[in-house]
């Protein structure tokens, strides 16, 4: 594989966020108190979009209401969710992007700061192998422990977990032709700053002034579908 393609996930290959819209869908289903999970969760949100997020904190909050619940539990509500929630938010666009580097078989791997539990099966609906996620521990009967393991995947962390996975494989960054990286955060912004082919993809307005002034290209999937 002469060339590798990372995407971030959530409004970059699908048009929501999929770790916001897990903790709607806990409320609506009623598995948490809906106030006071909302109000925790919307704030959170909040902080990501504003680029004040810690993501420590979060994953703790986030990882802390898994692990309420026994792991059969949790692969229950999760398929619950996926055909609700995820399985209509997978457009066309996506795939056909997926697929023009499938047919270039490149190297293909998403990379998102949503914890694996949330994530993996989206990244098994979108035909991707590779995901790096923010990893749960999980207990002898794979329970959840509420527990983060290692640095969270995001800011600088996304890059810290693409070089130490390139490194199990005995690889690094630059034994590719090429390097794209497909994302919608100014979060993103050291990843993006790395690899030789950056993509604003569905871009906010802080990572699209970024991206305007040093020239790389923006894309929308999403604008047609």
């Amino acid at each position: 594989m002469r060339n590798i393609a990372l995407f971030d996930l959530d409004h970059t290959l699908i048009p929501i966020d999929s770790d916001y819209e897990w903790g709607q869908f806990l409320c609506r289903v009623g598995a948490v108190d809906a106030e006071e999970f909302a109000r925790r969760n919307a704030a959170f949100f909040a902080q990501y979009q504003a680029g004040t997020l810690d993501p420590v904190e979060y994953l703790e909050f986030a990882l802390g209401t898994l692990a309420r619940f026994p792991r059969a539990r949790l692969d229950e509500l999760h398929m619950q969710f996926m055909q609700e929630v995820i399985q209509p938010a997978l457009l066309p666009a996506a795939y056909d992007l997926l697929k023009k580097h499938q047919d270039q078989e490149d190297l293909i791997a998403i990379i998102t700061a949503t914890n694996r539990f949330v994530t993996a099966p989206i990244a098994t609906a979108l035909g991707v192998q590779h995901l790096l996620a923010a990893e749960p521990e999980l207990d002898a009967e794979s329970n959840i422990t509420g527990k983060l393991l290692g640095v969270p995947t995001s800011g600088q962390g996304k890059v810290i977990h693409l070089h130490n996975w390139l490194a199990q494989q005995q690889k690094q960054l630059t034994d590719f032709t090429s390097s794209h990286f497909y994302s919608d955060s100014h979060n993103d912004i050291p990843l993006l700053e790395v690899v030789t082919h950056p993509v604003a993809t569905n871009p906010n307005a802080r990572l699209s002034a970024h991206a305007a002034a040093r020239g790389w290209p923006q894309i929308k999937l999403f604008e047609k579908q």
